[in-house]
């Protein structure tokens, strides 16, 4: 069977792509995230390796929770036979549609199978979340403190964990993470939030005012004794008298406003 999906259509290396195909599952994963999450896929992967210890008819197709459960349990008992095993956080980012979590499974799989790793091998992270689709996005696009809990907390993982404790604690994480993010985009940013000013900031501008006003002061003092760097139209209009003084006078406007301003 042959399969027309290039790598970056499923975030998956090119090597893992081509391994993929070479299995000829029964179907190809079109889409990595929602395909993997039932397991079933997994166990074919599996099944070509160890037909004896996956056999097929034991897992469902379903997506439901309760034919993950399942299908993902039949899977860690066989690869504890073998002596196998995979990361329990990658599992639960996986049966719940995490970002990132499906790709890095399908990685992990391939290293055990094939004794192969990937250059760009994905760090295992301790929670999947939508961040880094989050700083792509322009400011006014980004989630709420609301959805970044619904993004972030799938409905399948409270079923599966329902202790209100339990999820509190997460969503309390998520919300936490969320306030951090939004408090660095005011501080780069401080316009678009309307942030007024505090007294500190307004020191330091001011210092950096007054240290421009003594470097214009500084130089013309020591250029002082040299009419020609500072009254270059005077030198030029000598014979024009009062003409040459107002184009000199002209020329000292700035620095004479910018210390005006420092007074």
């Amino acid at each position: 069977m042959s399969y027309e999906q290039s790598p970056q259509k499923t975030g998956l290396a090119r090597e893992i792509v081509k391994w993929l195909q070479s299995l000829d599952l029964s179907f190809y994963p079109m889409n990595v995230r929602r395909d993997f999450s039932n397991g079933y896929l997994v166990a074919e992967i599996f099944y070509h390796y160890y037909p004896s210890d996956f056999p097929l008819h034991s897992y469902n197709k379903g997506t439901s929770l309760s034919a993950k459960q399942a299908n993902w349990s039949r899977i860690e008992r066989s690869l504890q036979k073998l002596n196998l095993h995979l990361m329990k956080n990658v599992v639960d980012g996986t049966i719940h549609c995490k970002p990132g979590a499906a790709e890095l499974l399908v990685q992990e799989i391939y290293t055990v199978l094939t004794n192969r790793s990937i250059r760009e091998v994905q760090r295992p992270e301790s929670d999947f979340t939508d961040q880094k689709y989050q700083e792509l996005l322009p400011t006014l696009a980004r989630s709420t403190a609301c959805q970044a809990i619904k993004n972030n907390l799938k409905t399948t993982e409270m079923m599966a964990e329902p202790d209100i404790c339990t999820n509190q604690r997460k969503a309390e994480i998520i919300l936490h993470r969320h306030l951090e993010h939004k408090a660095a985009e005011r501080v780069f940013n401080p316009r678009r939030f309307k942030v007024t000013p505090k007294l500190d900031q307004l020191a330091a501008d001011n210092l950096v005012t007054s240290s421009r006003g003594d470097e214009c002061f500084d130089s013309l003092s020591s250029a002082g004794t040299t009419s020609t760097s500072w009254y270059p139209q005077c030198e030029r209009s000598s014979s024009g008298g009062a003409e040459g003084m107002q184009q000199g006078e002209e020329a000292l406007a700035p620095c004479s406003k910018h210390r005006q301003e420092h007074d």
